[in-house]
């Protein structure tokens, strides 16, 4: 008896381990669950979000409840498994991430550091569920590569970056936009909240009284870079245009009212305005509305009418924007130019209607638009060896006009007799007074320039320029204009001067468009009598009007003139209605 209570503890542990091992070998489902739940709960303190939680025992449990191997998985698996929640992670991400609406529906708890939101994406839709649901007939565009990392939300630290990474991407997306013309369609998804921040027709659309029910919408009338170009607004915040996408990026701005990216287009289409492209630009304005862009255009139109009319783009402007044209007071241009062009543009649209391009056919496209052709006004050369003979004209007319040009009792047309007023040319004088002495100006083949700015879009005729103090004289005179020293206009000229201080003219071919705040270069070289006046007191600024001209020395004047002295007195130019000018600066002192 005594001997037995000494066994009993060398025994004890024998029999507690064999029961640990027992229980162990038999609850090793158990053990593994715990021991990877300590796992996992150790590399977790980086996760915060309630989507963490449900991925971690998503991804620790199956489906059928035995556990999963997620050692065993590769990255790409991982990401799969929690793809295939798209439901639940569109809901937690929206209402939880950087576009979540406001109160009531969203419920913050600061106070414990989680953030807690409800299930709720937007004002509810009259379609139901706001979850992307694709046709099988569509191909949607595959998502982002900006959100292929799962943990995508941690490397982009703004608002505007998060935003960004849902730009033409289909995560999350709810609607489907099939944009394009049949047989050049492109499908573009987009989320309805971010669309209706940026614009009340697409809050109409999703969320007003008749909003739209379907998933899918067609957008037939817009190019699909076009619609690219708007939701890269709406989405990133930035606006990108090109010269060939621009006025159909302007139309989809103006379709869905957002104003910004249309002042934007309308800026970029002032900026790179020419007299090649003014007509098209012109008929465009008129479409979407934009006075201000049509003002532009007529400057352009109305200065370089020639160039302007004869351009590309006239034969496909409408009808409309071809009677404003004929119809215009102010074109600077001969009527025979214009009603060549007129005939140009009733080819075209004979073309385009598929028609035989006969003189009938011609005068039956112009319609009325040919009774503002001012046929009187032509000289009787150009009338009868170009209208007369072209068939456009019935005989009755090309009878009574030749009798307006040769009868004295003249009968009544049907056509303007009134020349067109044209563009008054204005002229900017930067010297306060002229002078002459025995030993200058002279020339000798010598250069004479200036540099030259404006604040306003002109267009330079020519120049006005000092003759001879020493009696009458002629002169050959070789003008140019030059921007960054490239020649944009030369012409070699004479002129003849009385021998008075007065400035005497020379001009360029066609007028010269001017862009505000670029310093061009007006040079010219004089051959002729060697002393004539020169100015002095020159001004460094001079407002003329609505014009500001600045005035710098150039170096490429190689015979004395400057800003406060020398030739080039004047120039002549198109723009803006002139006022009294006026000096704002006193004259420098010239280096």
């Amino acid at each position: 008896m005594k001997g037995r209570p000494d066994c009993v503890p060398s025994k004890l542990p024998v029999v507690l381990g064999k029961i640990l091992l027992h229980w162990l070998f038999t609850k090793a489902d158990v053990v593994f669950f715990i021991y990877r739940f300590l796992w996992y709960a150790c590399h977790l303190q980086v996760r915060s979000s309630m989507n963490s939680g449900v991925d971690f025992f998503e991804s620790l449990i199956d489906e059928d409840g035995r556990f999963a191997e997620y050692n065993c998985q590769e990255p790409a698996q991982r990401g799969q498994r929690q793809r295939q929640r798209p439901h639940v992670q569109a809901e937690n991400i929206n209402n939880g991430g950087g576009l979540s609406l406001s109160p009531p529906h969203t419920v913050s708890q600061r106070e414990t550091g989680t953030q807690v939101s409800q299930c709720y994406s937007g004002p509810p839709s009259p379609c139901g569920s706001s979850s992307a649901t694709t046709s099988p007939a569509s191909s949607p565009a595959p998502p982002g590569t900006a959100t292929l990392d799962p943990n995508w939300q941690a490397t982009k630290p703004t608002v505007r970056e998060r935003n960004a990474a849902m730009f033409n991407n289909q995560l999350m997306s709810d609607i489907t936009f099939i944009v394009g013309a049949p047989g050049h369609t492109k499908i573009i998804p987009a989320h309805k909240y971010v669309l209706a921040t940026a614009s009340s027709v697409f809050y109409a659309m999703f969320y007003g009284g008749l909003a739209e029910c379907k998933q899918e919408i067609e957008v037939p009338d817009v190019e699909p870079s076009a619609f690219l170009a708007l939701l890269k607004y709406i989405y990133c915040d930035e606006i990108q245009l090109e010269a060939d996408t621009v006025l159909s990026t302007l139309y989809v701005a103006k379709k869905y009212i957002v104003p910004h990216l249309a002042k934007a287009c309308v800026n970029y289409l002032e900026t790179s305005l020419t007299a090649k492209n003014a007509c098209l630009l012109l008929s465009q304005s008129r479409l979407f509305e934009e006075p201000e862009l049509m003002q532009r255009c007529w400057e352009v139109i109305d200065a370089q009418a020639e160039m302007a009319l004869t351009s590309e783009g006239f034969v496909d402007i409408d009808m409309s924007t071809l009677e404003s044209v004929l119809a215009r007071e102010t074109l600077n241009c001969k009527e025979i130019n214009l009603f060549e062009s007129a005939l140009a543009w009733a080819h075209a649209e004979c073309m385009r209607r598929d028609i035989d391009p006969s003189p009938i056919n011609k005068r039956a496209m112009l319609g009325n638009a040919i009774y503002l052709i001012r046929f009187p006004t032509m000289s009787l050369e150009e009338f009868a060896n170009s209208a007369a003979q072209l068939g456009i004209l019935t005989p009755q007319e090309t009878i009574d006009i030749f009798l307006h040009f040769t009868a004295c009792s003249k009968p009544m047309l049907s056509y303007p007799i009134k020349s067109r007023a044209g563009l008054k040319a204005q002229i900017c004088h930067r010297f306060q007074s002229c002078a002459y002495r025995s030993n200058q100006w002279r020339y000798r083949g010598r250069c004479d320039s200036i540099q030259f700015c404006v604040d306003k879009r002109i267009f330079v005729v020519g120049f006005g320029l000092y003759g001879s103090s020493n009696g009458a004289a002629d002169y050959n005179v070789k003008i140019e204009l030059k921007r960054l020293g490239r020649v944009l206009a030369e012409n070699n000229t004479k002129f003849f001067s009385d021998g008075s201080s007065n400035t005497f003219h020379v001009y360029f071919e066609n007028p010269i468009q001017i862009e505000p705040e670029y310093f061009y270069t007006a040079s010219a070289i004089l051959d002729g009598s060697e002393l004539s006046y020169f100015g002095q007191e020159g001004l460094s600024e001079v407002y003329m009007g609505t014009v500001t001209f600045q005035f710098h020395c150039s170096s490429e004047s190689t015979n004395g003139t400057g800003v406060q002295g020398g030739q080039i007195p004047e120039l002549i130019y198109y723009g803006p209605t002139i006022c009294a000018p006026a000096i704002k600066n006193s004259s420098p002192n010239e280096d």
